[in-house]
């Protein structure tokens, strides 16, 4: 196999693993997804915003090795774990309670970019994952730091365009939403699963 075909297999691979595992459910892209159904799509730009800019820090500390010297650090970890679970609460709570996007007051304040980008920083499936695609996937012929520095722009890449996919998802079921019955549906049953992909988010692991 020439060296081009190797680069590719390596892309790939890399871009197959990174959508599988960061493009999965959980509190990220649920939420997104849940937000933009309940408010449509100008009012959850904001918290997209936020998810994308808070997640790519997420990504950088992983790349460069910060989130192992985090994990070091005792109590951290419950800390995070905390204040992700208090917002994700929140959130669902507020999804769950929005009124049709037709009956919902302007004025009324929607999840902002400084929730999107708190919910980011303390969700921990975006550490597990991002850290498993750093660690499972391997560049052919890269230098160590070439490698991390071409994974990065990929993932950050990706990080963008799984959000805006998930939005997108929630927008095309915000047109369901002009009945209160169905409003009420659409909005409780996403806010349920952001609660459950959370707890298993953050559920320890067995080995």
């Amino acid at each position: 196999m020439d060296q081009g075909n190797v680069w590719l297999r390596d892309i790939w691979t890399l871009l197959i693993a990174s959508v599988a595992l960061m493009g999965s459910p959980g509190p990220s892209t649920i939420s997104v997804t849940a937000i933009a159904a309940a408010f449509g799509l100008r009012r959850s730009l904001g918290y997209a915003a936020g998810l994308i800019l808070g997640t790519c820090p997420v990504l950088l500390i992983v790349a460069t090795g910060v989130f192992a010297l985090l994990l070091s650090v005792p109590r951290l970890a419950p800390v995070l774990t905390a204040v992700s679970a208090a917002y994700i609460v929140y959130l669902a709570i507020q999804i769950a309670r929005a009124p049709p996007q037709n009956q919902q007051n302007p004025a009324a304040s929607a999840p902002s970019v400084t929730g999107g980008m708190l919910l980011a920083a303390a969700n921990p499936k975006a550490y597990v994952d991002i850290g498993a695609v750093f660690a499972a996937s391997r560049l052919a012929d890269l230098s160590p730091l070439a490698e991390a520095l071409v994974k990065t722009a990929i993932l950050a890449l990706l990080i963008v365009l799984i959000h805006i996919g998930w939005l997108l998802a929630g927008v095309s079921l915000s047109r369901m939403l002009r009945d209160p019955v169905a409003s009420r549906i659409v909005n409780v049953v996403p806010a349920f699963v952001l609660l459950a992909t959370s707890v298993l988010a953050i559920m320890p692991r067995r080995e």
